[in-house]
């Protein structure tokens, strides 16, 4: 047998942590599902003690994973952080405590102002040690290794080794290293570290330069038995290493990795789709593996070659990551069972029979103004249902005047939070503008717009519009917002509101 890579997703916290890109609970749980249909091997469900709603989803996540997984939560090497990690993760049959701290030159002298290697190593020593208090299993990261001397790295691991860590991270944190450099990194530590061949040496890489995937594999190919990566690559920056990528390469190499994977890559396109939908950060067409266009071929002498012998120009075969025959197609004739089982494929809890009839209500809405109803519709009918449940202001109308020589006009009609309704009007630069500007007249929120974009949810001139915004709070917070409909004036407004509710609800 190959060596088993274990994969350590970190979707939900490190993916998360791209701004704008916020999971509430009830998301991070349909995100999990997801992630134990493919088979991962260890979720991080979070940072608890970031805020109380993070510890809250750390504890949910670990109760839905059970023990089909691990569930690892984060903490600095700091006392009350692996308390709080120990807490949520009490009644988990496979607590996982991700603690550590930096180890590079540049961490050290700024981020720690100006802490010795000594220092840094007593603190990681410890943290591991109060760690193990709460589980056994207790992963150490040295922050920012990809920077640090070999030297340094390897007496920080050592360390950490002796302390009783049972993972040792190695994270590229800042994507800075060459590939064939971080694969003489994890080497090294496998030949200067005592006891390191009974523990599992894992790597974190970054996608600053664009060689997230290169990293991983260096690191898999030199002796790493954990890839920590997130679904479509999402992460801070320009995100982490994309799980769809690392594992279709070593499904690819296997032989040659001498490793492999207990991933089901059939899942991939699903998950890919469910994430893109939740945060609303749209998967490039030219996205490998899960890309609109990843198993496209628009050349002629390609389309020959394909027609041939499809290995000709694919090296996957398209199935094998779930992009054919993942698209259910649903219309206004479909019944209540067709849309119940494709939900529930789809991950969503559907309820008791009152309220899944209000959601096949809103289906037959949507199919009477589309010829089909795709997945993507479904995860962007789900969402709006979602944003809409806990909305302190809802949208109630909406009436645009525009075009020339007109001067664009926006009306809407929306419910505060005690279920009065408000009307405003005003104009602008065009219709968003009016439509904001009217929006503001009523929520009277300090905010400011910091990016829109719309993209058809299908293809079709009756595709939804999907809307996403981000918004920045009078103190730099970012807020993302996203609404769909046919009527892309009305998604709108819908994103406007549902960011201006996220920040309202976490102002207060």
């Amino acid at each position: 047998m190959s060596r088993k890579i274990a994969i350590f997703d970190t979707t939900l916290r490190d993916g998360e942590q791209s701004p704008g890109a916020s999971m509430n609970t009830q998301e991070k749980l349909v995100v999990t599902r997801q992630l134990l249909r493919l088979g991962v091997d260890v979720i991080e469900a979070g940072f608890p003690i970031s805020s109380p709603g993070d510890f809250q989803s750390v504890q949910r996540i670990a109760a839905e994973v059970g023990d089909r997984a691990v569930t690892c939560a984060l903490s600095r090497a700091v006392d009350k952080d692996i308390d709080e990690c120990g807490r949520a993760l009490a009644d988990c049959p496979r607590p996982r405590i991700h603690t550590g701290i930096g180890v590079s030159p540049q961490h050290l002298k700024y981020k720690f102002r100006g802490m010795s290697l000594e220092e840094a190593i007593d603190r990681g020593v410890h943290a591991v040690k109060r760690a193990r208090k709460y589980t056994d299993d207790v992963e150490f990261y040295a922050e920012d290794a990809g920077r640090a001397p070999f030297e340094d790295l390897a007496r920080m691991i050592q360390a950490a080794v002796k302390a009783g860590a049972t993972v040792v991270n190695i994270p590229d944190t800042t994507g800075y290293e060459m590939p064939w450099v971080f694969g003489e990194r994890i080497k090294y530590l496998r030949e200067h570290v005592d006891g390191i061949e009974d523990v599992t040496i894992s790597v974190h890489c970054h996608n600053d330069l664009g060689m997230a995937t290169a990293l991983a594999m260096e690191g898999v190919r030199n002796g790493a038995t954990q890839i920590e990566c997130t679904i479509n690559g999402l992460g801070e920056r320009a995100g982490n290493t994309a799980m769809e990528e690392v594992v279709m390469a070593i499904k690819m190499h296997g032989e040659e990795l001498d490793a492999h994977t207990d991933i089901n890559p059939s899942e991939f396109l699903q998950a890919s789709r469910l994430v893109s939908s939740i945060t609303g950060f749209p998967v490039p067409p030219n996205k490998a593996i899960v890309g609109s266009n990843a198993f496209s071929h628009s050349s002629g002498i390609h389309q020959d070659g394909v027609i041939k012998g499809r290995d000709t120009y694919e090296i996957i075969d398209p199935t094998l990551v779930g992009a054919k025959g993942s698209s259910i197609v649903l219309s206004a004739r479909s019944g209540h069972a067709a849309l119940r089982k494709r939900l529930e494929d789809l991950g969503y809890e559907v309820g008791d029979k009152e309220h899944f009839d209000k959601i096949y209500r809103d289906f037959l809405d949507l199919a009477d103004r589309k010829k089909e109803v795709m997945d993507e519709d479904l995860h962007s009918l789900m969402g709006e249902r979602a944003r809409n449940e806990d909305a302190l202001y809802t949208l109630k109308a909406t009436q645009i005047s525009c075009g020339q020589p007109l001067t664009p006009t926006a009306t809407v009609t929306i419910a505060d939070p005690e279920g009065h309704e408000h009307i405003a009007c005003e104009y602008g630069t065009g219709p968003i503008d009016a439509l904001y500007k009217a929006i503001d007249k009523i929520v009277k929120a300090d905010c400011d717009l910091s990016e829109y974009s719309v993209q058809s949810v299908t293809r079709g001139i009756d595709a939804l519009g999907e809307v996403t915004v981000r918004i920045m709070s009078a103190d730099g917070e970012v807020y993302s917002g996203r609404g769909s409909e046919c009527d892309i004036t009305v998604s709108s407004a819908k994103a406007y509101l549902n960011a201006l509710n996220r920040m309202i609800r976490k102002e207060h």
